[in-house]
């Protein structure tokens, strides 16, 4: 039933991959020196990676209408975890293969928008316990009857 707790986890996972589109993921600091602006890492600056956030943010709101298939949606549950640590996986790809050469920056800072896809994925598993518990109230009620 979309009532249940599970549904209100898998809603959380969406909005949370979703504000990876609105927050930034890492920063980079440069010498005091020179007066460069500071470089941002955005999702939207790389296709690959926009497709991947819409994916994430769009699988765990459909998985809430698979409420009669229960296996189903677990399977869509599993499958936004792997994508969500696919794209945790190109976040730190991009993050070293962008670093700026010239003028080398002194440090670098992982943004809020890099930790939404982990509490995301928190969120998706808390979405399969939930899932998993209706599979065990179901399975009790059929042997009732």
């Amino acid at each position: 039933m979309i009532q249940r707790i599970q549904s209100l986890w898998l809603f959380l996972a969406g909005i949370f991959c979703a504000g990876t589109l609105y927050f930034d993921l890492y920063k980079w600091q440069f010498d005091a020196t020179t007066f460069i602006s500071p470089k941002l890492l955005r999702v939207n600056d790389n296709y690959i990676s926009l497709l991947i956030v819409l994916i994430c943010t769009i699988l765990p709101i459909v998985a809430i209408f698979m409420f009669k298939n229960r296996k189903k949606q677990k399977r869509i549950s599993i499958i936004s975890i792997i994508i969500n640590l696919i794209f945790i996986g190109t976040v730190l790809l991009r993050e070293q293969m962008e670093k700026p050469l010239k003028p080398m920056p002194i440090s670098g800072t992982y943004m809020i928008g890099s930790l939404l896809p982990a509490f995301s994925i928190v969120f998706l598993f808390l979405a399969i316990s939930g899932i998993n518990k209706d599979e065990k109230l179901v399975k009790s009620i059929d042997r009732l009857r």
